[in-house]
């Protein structure tokens, strides 16, 4: 390897420590959503839904007030230029972007919208043995009983975004040769030195726990309402 070839490319953080608490805590409570559901856990899953919807709004917060690669503002660019994207990237000439491109900030939200409305619908449903979501009382039994069986269907779709999601990593990482993994781990990605950018100060982590705080407090409030 040349002396050119080993400073071709610069590590730059891409995600803050937030942000990939977030993703990784969201994973995982996912998963155990899925299994307390299949082994009929019913309380546990219960208790993970709050967390889940503290999670989201978490993000919501931080997609205003987080750092620059986690801004809403600096991913959501539509559906015209994440199809332009999908071109480009099909004919071997892709504008290479340090956070999310236009189709992921696509699947970022359409993966937070889901999560979200499996959240709020879980609020409002029932197992119709023990368990209640605490605003199950808001409504009639046949509302109810509609939004537990949207909250289990909906489950399945986000299953479905999620195997996308994954699917998509995959291909970059086996095809393309490009790790979006380890960046979500460490933080740091490896960027031509060419298209590295300008300095961008993180967000400080009070800012986060001021958020994350604010998020537990609206969940808390809602569900003890």
């Amino acid at each position: 390897m040349t002396t050119q070839d080993a400073t071709a490319t610069q590590a730059v953080t891409v995600w803050d420590l937030p942000t990939r608490l977030f993703h990784w805590s969201l994973v995982a409570l996912i998963g155990f959503q899925w299994l307390s559901a299949e082994m009929a856990w019913m309380q546990w899953h219960v208790w993970a839904g709050y967390a889940v919807l503290t999670l989201v709004l978490f993000r919501l917060l931080w997609g205003f007030i987080g750092s620059r690669t986690a801004l809403f503002a600096d991913f959501v660019r539509g559906p015209a230029a994440a199809i332009a994207y999908l071109k480009a990237a099909r004919a071997g000439t892709p504008q290479h972007y340090v956070g999310h491109n236009p189709a992921g900030g696509l699947m970022v939200l359409a993966l937070l919208a889901f999560v979200t409305f499996q959240g709020i619908t879980g609020l409002f449903s029932t197992d119709d043995i023990f368990t209640e979501g605490p605003l199950y009382s808001l409504v009639s039994a046949d509302t109810g009983s509609l939004l537990t069986t949207v909250h289990k269907l909906a489950f399945n779709l986000l299953l479905a975004l999620i195997a996308l999601h994954i699917a998509a990593a995959l291909f970059y990482l086996l095809i393309k040769k490009e790790n979006l993994i380890r960046p979500m781990v460490l933080g740091k990605k490896a960027l031509p030195a060419e298209q590295v950018p300008a300095a961008r100060p993180l967000a400080p982590l009070w800012r986060a726990a001021v958020a994350f705080a604010v998020a537990a407090g609206v969940v808390a409030f809602v569900v003890n309402r």
